[in-house]
């Protein structure tokens, strides 16, 4: 066989296709039943599959301008453009966002899936590499328990650690390791963030807009702005998945600033109220910001400023007014960890990215072997960067070049 792609995620199809139309003999192999399964829960089932607002600023990893090649060769506009041309109708949404017409990730599947067997990709799923043996003579032996198939160029797209459950995996990192190559520390990302639950354990299903702060104290780590959805131990949602890489890599004692009135001024807001306490003064505490929020969210706001709930908003003093509006524009809440890979939906970290030519994505290790994906110290934000990566490095891969 002339190439072997080991892996049949995005990455892996894409380097598989890439390869075949090439003119390369190509053998795809899978260790799950069937291939693409993590690619249809992306984008809850709709496969986010890039951003149309791209930059290196959305990535993350021990050398983010590696990926530059990969990216420039293959930017989003010309992943749609390979798309199109596979039959794949997209449409984009107002934050560059793209998700097929079709609002279903198995018509990306499919196309892919047509595209790989009419480029004759042989592909054998239920498999699984245990090991990889390069030769003397360059060639590579693939261990498949008591089977062996042997490859004149090897690529890894085996993806990573994340979403346990639909089949993430360590293999790709072992096989990488047993050539040589080393990884960085691994860690779950774009995966809910855990918080004390003391309040937030009564807004499970809760959405918000908001601006949010993750900080170690007064230092500011990194902040987002848009959805954020309350679960039973904390967030999730955009705002979350995109803030839970530096939590999840930073040291303890973290926590999340949640203003819930992004746009408005804390003047403004206690305004808000003082308004609603002279226009209203029958109102008990337990509906003081109705209107402003979903009413177990302001409900909670109250409990948490230190209120209860029965009491008459006509008793509130200015004093009072402004706590209020104080937790309107920072609900603190600490951070006591991520739910870890099984619930995320990409790793942080891999196969160290200074072990592979970025021209190429050849290993500078082993000649013959590539690597593309999730595998490598590469991720993005949410938003469809983690599959732009994806396509983009496979389809350099693919391509095997060396230097």
């Amino acid at each position: 066989m002339d190439v072997a792609v080991i892996g049949g995620g995005a990455s892996g199809l894409m380097a598989a296709l890439t390869a075949a139309r090439e003119g390369h003999r190509v053998l795809l192999l899978e260790r799950q039943a069937r291939v693409g399964r993590k690619l249809l829960s992306t984008g809850n089932g709709r496969c986010n599959l890039t951003n149309l607002q791209f930059g290196l600023e959305y990535y993350h990893g021990q050398q983010v301008d590696f990926a530059r090649p990969a990216m420039e060769a293959f930017p989003p506009e010309v992943v749609l453009g390979f798309f199109h041309d596979l039959g794949l109708f997209t449409v984009a949404e107002e934050d560059g966002r793209v998700y097929p017409l079709s609002d279903q990730a198995g018509s990306v599947l499919d196309v892919l899936r047509f595209a790989v067997e009419e480029a004759g990709v042989q592909i054998l799923t239920g498999c699984e590499v245990t090991a990889l043996a390069a030769g003397k003579d360059g060639a590579f032996t693939l261990f498949l328990g008591e089977e062996e198939i042997h490859a004149q160029r090897v690529i890894v797209c085996c993806g990573g650690m994340a979403g346990t459950h639909l089949g993430g995996t360590s293999s790709g990192y072992a096989l990488l390791k047993g050539l040589g190559h080393s990884a960085t520390k691994l860690y779950p990302a774009l995966v809910q963030i855990r918080t004390d639950n003391t309040f937030v354990k009564s807004l499970k299903g809760v959405r918000a807009q908001a601006q949010v702060r993750l900080c170690r104290g007064r230092e500011l780590l990194r902040q987002c702005r848009g959805e954020v959805q309350f679960t039973e131990f904390g967030i999730s949602g955009p705002v979350g998945f995109d803030l839970s890489r530096c939590a999840a890599v930073s040291p303890q004692e973290l926590v999340l600033h949640v203003d819930l009135l992004r746009d408005m001024a804390p003047s403004q807001v206690r305004q808000a109220l003082e308004d609603r306490q002279r226009n209203r003064p029958e109102l008990t505490m337990e509906n003081l910001l109705t209107g402003m929020f979903h009413n177990r969210l302001g409900r909670t706001l109250v409990r948490y400023a230190g209120y209860d709930l029965n009491s008459p908003i006509a008793q509130l003093r200015d004093s009072d007014l402004g706590r209020i509006a104080g937790a309107v524009k920072d609900f603190a809440l600490p951070v006591t960890g991520t739910q870890g890979f099984d619930g995320a939906q990409v790793t942080a970290g891999g196969i160290r990215t200074a072990e592979f030519f970025p021209q190429t994505l050849e290993s500078r290790v082993v000649p013959g072997l590539y690597a593309a994906g999730e595998v490598l110290d590469i991720d993005g934000d949410c938003g469809g960067y983690n599959l732009q990566w994806a396509w983009a490095s496979g389809h350099l891969a693919g391509q095997l070049r060396t230097i």
